[in-house]
């Protein structure tokens, strides 16, 4: 077996912030696979998917500013996430790169896109971007995964007007579990990513969640459609709780072909592993031409 060596450090942007990023794999190879991680207010927390193709190409993963290591007070937009890509690019003289991005690093990619389309040699969503009226599936298929008392107990959290430490573990515990196929491996990975996954920056949740209401994604398709390198695909776990049916048509709309995993929900890696492994290798193998 290969040993793959990692190395890190921090990048300063424009306006002085200082985003951390870790890359694994032979760095001078080209075009580097960047992986962004969702949220929006998480840390990092791809490291179990970057081994799955680092032997194929590097890949880079960064902690988004105001996340982890990368400290930052400010305000927050999708323009400047997408500058702190770009900007991360040609830090690492990356000059085109494989965008592979969950959850809410789905709306970066394509937002990136839209932008830097000359700096995307292929793409591939995970777990979004969810379009359309998604949020009303996803709230009735929570309700369904949570008995009456957990439900209780979230709302009676998140109307805290300040909370300890471990009530902000029993809140995210709760409102993560949900995500996955298998409620009882749920709960544990969702208590382990309570712990891990954090401080997790309300504030930068909130304002990204804000713009992404004025400004949907849904209303920038046709472009994005236009803008999507030739390579693209979307990929999504069959049990997730924000409805597949979202991602099914969002495919239809790029025209783009779309897997489901079956026995996944929203973090497929940790469900099915092996599956998503091979999904992601041949994607790789097809964007690098190895």
């Amino acid at each position: 077996m290969v040993t793959l060596m990692e190395t890190q450090g921090l990048v300063s942007m424009t306006d002085e912030a200082q985003l951390r990023w870790m890359a694994l794999g032979d760095t001078t190879r080209q075009p580097a696979v960047i992986l962004l991680h969702g949220g929006p207010g998480l840390p990092d927390y791809l490291g179990d998917v970057a081994p799955m193709v680092a032997d194929l190409a590097p890949v880079y993963r960064y902690d988004q500013r105001g996340t982890g290591q990368s400290p930052w007070r400010g305000p927050h937009s999708f323009a400047r996430h997408v500058d702190d890509l770009a900007e991360l690019l040609d830090a690492w003289d990356v000059p085109k790169a494989v965008l592979i991005g969950h959850s809410y690093g789905t709306d970066l990619a394509s937002r990136f896109c839209l932008r830097h389309s000359d700096r995307v040699a292929a793409v591939l969503l995970m777990c979004g971007p969810f379009v359309g009226d998604w949020r009303t599936g996803d709230r009735a298929e929570r309700g369904r995964r949570m008995s009456a008392a957990q439900q209780e107990r979230l709302r009676e959290l998140e109307e805290l007007p300040h909370r300890t430490e471990e009530q902000e573990v029993e809140l995210l515990t709760l409102a993560w579990f949900t995500d996955h196929a298998d409620p009882g491996r749920g709960w544990h990975w969702a208590a382990q990513g309570a712990r891990r996954r954090r401080p997790v920056n309300w504030s930068m949740n909130g304002e990204l969640g804000k713009e992404g209401r004025s400004d949907p994604l849904d209303e920038h398709l046709a472009e994005l459609r236009a803008r999507l390198p030739a390579r693209a695909e979307l990929l999504g776990g069959a049990d997730d709780p924000r409805p597949v049916s979202a991602l099914e048509s969002l495919a239809l709309r790029l025209a783009l072909p779309f897997t489901r995993i079956e026995g996944a929900g929203h973090e497929p890696w940790l469900e099915q592993p092996e599956v998503v492994r091979t999904h992601l290798r041949r994607f790789v193998q097809g964007a690098v031409g190895t």
